[in-house]
């Protein structure tokens, strides 16, 4: 059901580092560029996660009760990206295991403090 997230980023070229090593292990890339204001990964014609200046010019701000989960194909996969997000710049908000029965997660903020998670279900 989801096309797209966008995200806000004060500074794309200190960001995008980050979502470049998170997308490589979903096997995405960059599927979309402009200029020095956007940037979108994916993986193939699925949802896309972006991050974009806001369009008003000011300045972004992390949204309260955001968060952008990241569905992964296994529990391994949920530790990798998160090891990944860390080893980025982005800092933990929760260390990878089973939240609920069928439910394994991990929490993290990227270098602008949006939360995100990766997670499997089973």
């Amino acid at each position: 059901m989801i096309g797209y997230v966008t995200l806000g980023t004060n500074n794309l070229q200190k960001a995008a580092p980050f979502y470049d090593a998170i997308a490589k292990e979903f096997g995405g890339t960059r599927t979309m560029e402009m200029g020095d204001g956007f940037i979108a990964w994916g993986s193939g014609a699925g949802p896309m996660v972006s991050l974009i200046k806001p369009y008003d010019g000011k300045a972004a701000t992390v949204g309260n009760g955001v968060m952008v989960g990241l569905a992964a194909s296994s529990k391994e996969q949920v530790d990798r990206v998160h090891a990944t997000a860390l080893a980025n710049g982005g800092t933990c908000e929760g260390p990878p295991g089973q939240r609920m029965d069928g439910f394994y997660a991990a929490y993290f903020r990227d270098t602008e403090g949006n939360k995100l998670n990766a997670f499997y279900m089973g």
